[in-house]
């Protein structure tokens, strides 16, 4: 067995202890720093991605695989930027104003960085104007946003008002998510795109970038 295959089946297991040595000893062996983020570290975490969407694993199995998966990743970070490695784009994703609730959140955004999309996570609570501003300071592609009360939802739509007011909404997708939410909803309020689960919209993510 390669040791990049024994990496991703580290990160499945979110064995994080194994996960750092493999990828130190790859690195020792003179495999690149980018051969194995792509082939070990985000290989595991798709893998167990497209596991979470069949239920053959459930959100703790997800959350202590991306921390094996961020171990790994740490001890690349010097290596990639050496070697000139680039994330395959760049979101912003939060939880809308009024809304406290961050699991779903927090696990969109270990599946985005688990496809390596770099994410500016900007909270719960957030305003328009925030993620207006937030598009302005940073070269983003995506725009997700996440909510999980019905008393919270209208305010997606507040969200991509500002974006069309400050002239920005053509230049990212819009990716909506959270309970109450639906596919419906997502066109209601002009949206590009509604997902029901995490590891989806980490797949359709990735396609805005290529």
């Amino acid at each position: 067995m390669s040791v990049l295959v024994e990496i991703s089946e580290f990160v499945q297991k979110g064995r994080a202890k194994n996960v750092k040595e493999l990828v130190s000893k790859a690195l020792e062996n003179g495999v690149t720093a980018k051969k194995i983020l792509n082939e070990g570290l985000i290989a595991g975490m798709m893998a167990i991605g497209e596991r979470f969407k069949k239920n053959e694993v459930y959100v703790p199995e997800v959350l202590i695989a991306a921390r094996a998966m961020n171990m790994g990743v740490a001890i690349l970070k010097p290596y990639l930027t050496q070697e000139g490695v680039e994330p395959v784009g760049k979101a912003i994703i939060c939880t809308v104003k009024g809304d406290l609730h961050d699991i779903g959140k927090n696990l969109v955004k270990m599946m985005l960085e688990g496809v390596g999309i770099e994410c500016i996570d900007l909270g719960t609570d957030v305003s328009a104007e925030t993620v207006v501003n937030a598009v302005k300071e940073n070269e983003v592609q995506v725009v997700a946003l996440s909510s999980l009360l019905t008393t919270t939802m209208e305010y997606h739509k507040d969200i991509i008002e500002a974006l069309n007011a400050a002239g920005l909404r053509n230049s990212v997708k819009v990716m909506i998510g959270g309970a109450p939410v639906s596919e419906e909803f997502a066109r209601q309020v002009g949206a590009d795109v509604y997902t029901d689960d995490a590891a989806t919209a980490a797949d359709v993510a990735l396609s805005f970038f290529k």
